[in-house]
């Protein structure tokens, strides 16, 4: 199996300037920075550069090098390579027309563009630990030698923003090898360098491109980038120059070395992960999908440095590129998919401990801000997500001592919640079930807000929570056993807790009510796919006809290709097509959009109910393969509710590619029944 093509594309895509824009790349650095554009090689996003540092990792993300302008002199005949949307409505220059090819050399985008008899390649990657982009040129095949300039654009904003520039003039300044520029007083300092081109300071604004994808998105889209720098080189055929863009000074320009590095950085991720399959699994891995090779590689690009005062090594998952920081929520359902599967126990381990040195009153931080301050407590599912994370850890490692090590934080966690904590977050007393919420904030996945607007509020007592709950409690039973510690209040709160939890049992729609004890409203009958959980966790608290009826409701009415709907379009509240400004997104995110990690989940709870291994698999199998579109080699947040289902939110989202990465491992290492 080989992945230097796994996701390629020709002139049918390439050559049209919207095809190639639906397209989009990323690479990673493993601090929460990143490069990302498309294949047409516009900036559609504000998200979109070649270079957005991580300054404070994993956030602080700020776009520094947002593009090149290149132009290549061949026989007499200028070839633009770059190509820009203005404001005006005008695409100027075109150099989408010169791409014979595109595809994807592990995670490194590389474009390789015709110039008459001339053959150039192009290829980006991202060092990994340091805030550093290398963009090499090779010339492949050609007659003589080819003349590159390239003109560096450059900015300094936080990602999230765009640039009106007005006057602003940046510090630019002759170093060895290059140039530095210092956006203002204060501003961290960045580099332009190639040890095989020649540069010229420039200072010169271009103004007004046009940002496609934020003015669907209902958002500013325009954007004024400084033109800093003036690269050129001359390549002669199999000749290579590599520019480099970083935030480190004294980083090597070797680009061979580098490139190298990266790919070597690949390999080893595919090594762990094949020696982990094929040990779990019957067939080997040079028999899965090419899908779930790349995937492979998409996993890694989640995983960032997170210094804690006790732990400069600390990790963390960012939940979602390009705009996500690292979620407590999203880390603890991605981390097990996104490491276990992959032979990387470790980097489980570390963000674990990482973490349990947040729980504050039983809980978990929902998020941690972009800038600096306190995280945010503001989640009932995020702690309940940390038993299940820490349980498929020792499942997979038997690692004991790690169990004995989080156990009294664990403890704290279930004590917080019988006792009552945030946002009445608490125990009902009557039915040992968790009740949750508060007219003000949502506490479950189902997160969106629209001013003082809680668009699904969810107060009461959550299927999925309750489920959560449950399996948590038999974790610290089975954890007290292993430990020889006091076990027996878990057992008798679990036993209590899965006999009430028929109360979300709906007789009339034969299967699971999605909230039960609504203040004032009782019994909340929607349609969602939050029930799912009560089939697919290890401890399942339905019966087997149950579990069935749930599987079956679920498969009929929310199932999609692409993963499971909010909301069951026979609903009222039901939107079907993600799109518009914010408001009418928000609106949609959890009332009919489908989401690509609750797949995983069903197609486990598939298998457990019919005990058909390729059935299960085969429900996987076209979110997969979604990476040949949208986020090239990832997997997206979400898709339209309605068909042909758009992908749309995040291009690589941590819980679509982690949970879809740990069910097609569980179900080759599964056998029928």
């Amino acid at each position: 199996m080989s992945l230097l093509a796994e996701v390629q594309f020709g002139g049918e895509v390439c050559g049209e300037l919207d095809a190639a824009e639906t397209c989009e790349w990323l690479v990673t650095n493993g601090l929460g920075g990143f490069a990302s554009g498309t294949v047409a090689g516009t900036a559609t996003r504000r998200y979109h550069g070649l270079l957005i540092a991580a300054l404070q990792p994993p956030v602080g993300r700020t776009l520094l090098v947002a593009g090149l302008d290149e132009s290549v002199r061949y026989l007499e005949t200028s070839f633009p390579l770059a190509t820009n949307r203005w404001s005006s409505g005008f695409v100027s220059p075109s150099g989408y027309l010169q791409i014979e090819s595109f595809f994807l050399e592990g995670t490194k985008p590389v474009w390789r563009y015709a110039l008459a008899d001339a053959l150039l390649e192009k290829r980006v990657w991202m060092k990994q630990g340091e805030n550093t982009t290398c963009v090499q040129y090779t010339l492949v095949r050609g007659n003589a030698p080819v003349e590159i300039d390239a003109k560096v654009l450059v900015n300094y904003r936080d990602f999230h923003l765009t640039t009106q520039a007005g006057d602003w003039r940046m510090s630019v300044e002759p170093v060895e090898n290059g140039l530095r520029i210092r956006a203002f007083d204060g501003a961290t300092p960045f580099y332009l360098k190639s040890a095989g081109a020649s540069v010229q300071p420039r200072h010169e604004w271009y103004r007004d491109y046009f940002l496609p994808a934020e003015k669907e998105r209902g958002l500013d889209d325009r954007e004024d980038r400084l033109f800093a720098a003036q690269f050129h080189f001359s390549l002669a055929v199999q000749e290579s120059v590599t520019l480099v863009f970083t935030t480190v000074e004294a980083t090597s320009l070797d680009g061979m070395e580098a490139r190298a590095e990266q790919s070597n950085h690949e390999w080893k991720l595919f090594r762990a992960w094949q020696e982990q399959h094929n040990k779990e699994c019957s067939s080997p891995a040079e028999e899965e999908p090419g899908w779930l090779w790349q995937l492979v590689l998409a996993a890694d690009q989640f995983v960032v440095r997170r210094a804690l005062p006790e732990d400069s090594e600390g990790l963390s998952l960012i939940a979602g590129y390009h705009w996500f920081g690292d979620w407590g929520r999203d880390t603890m359902i991605a981390l097990p998919g996104l490491t276990l599967p992959l032979g990387r126990p470790e980097i489980a381990r570390i963000i674990l401990q990482s973490f349990s040195r947040y729980v504050d009153a039983g809980m978990l931080p929902n998020n941690f801000p972009d800038s600096s301050g306190p995280p945010q407590y503001n989640t009932v599912d995020a702690a309940l997500w940390y038993f299940e994370a820490v349980r498929q850890y020792y499942v997979a490692t038997q690692d004991l001592d790690l169990v004995q090590q989080l156990f009294p934080t664990l403890v704290e966690i279930v004590d917080a919640h019988v006792r009552g904590t945030r946002y009445n977050i608490k125990v009902d007393p009557a039915d040992a079930l968790i009740f949750a919420g508060s007219p003000e904030v949502q506490l479950t996945w189902m997160d969106a807000k629209i001013g003082d607007w809680v668009v699904t509020p969810r107060i009461g007592k959550p299927v999925e929570i309750n489920a959560l709950w449950i399996n948590a409690l038999h974790t610290m039973a089975d954890f007290a056993r292993l430990l020889v510690r006091p076990g027996e209040g878990y057992e008798k709160l679990a036993e209590k807790a899965t006999r009430n939890f028929q109360k979300f049992w709906n007789p009339e729609r034969n299967c699971c009510f999605d909230v039960i004890d609504e203040p004032g409203r009782g019994n909340d009958a929607s349609l969602r796919p939050n029930q799912i959980f009560g089939v697919s966790l290890p401890v399942s608290l339905l019966s087997e006809r149950q579990q069935k009826s749930v599987v079956d409701a679920v498969a009929r009415h929310l199932l999609t290709s692409h993963g499971l709907r909010s909301l069951a379009p026979s609903e009222p509240s039901y939107k079907g097509e993600y799109a518009g400004g914010p408001r009418e997104r928000d609106a949609a995110y959890h009332q009919g959009t489908v989401w690509g990690w609750l797949l995983g989940p069903f197609a486990l709870a598939h298998y457990r109910v019919y005990k058909d291994r390729a059935a299960a698999q085969s429900f996987l199998e076209p979110l997969g393969q979604t990476i040949y579109s949208s986020g090239l080699g990832t997997i997206a947040e979400i898709f339209g509710g309605d068909p042909p289902f758009p992908a749309a939110g995040c291009i690589a989202q941590a819980w679509s590619v982690g949970e879809l990465f740990r069910a097609w491992q569980l179900l080759s290492a599964a056998s029928d029944s």
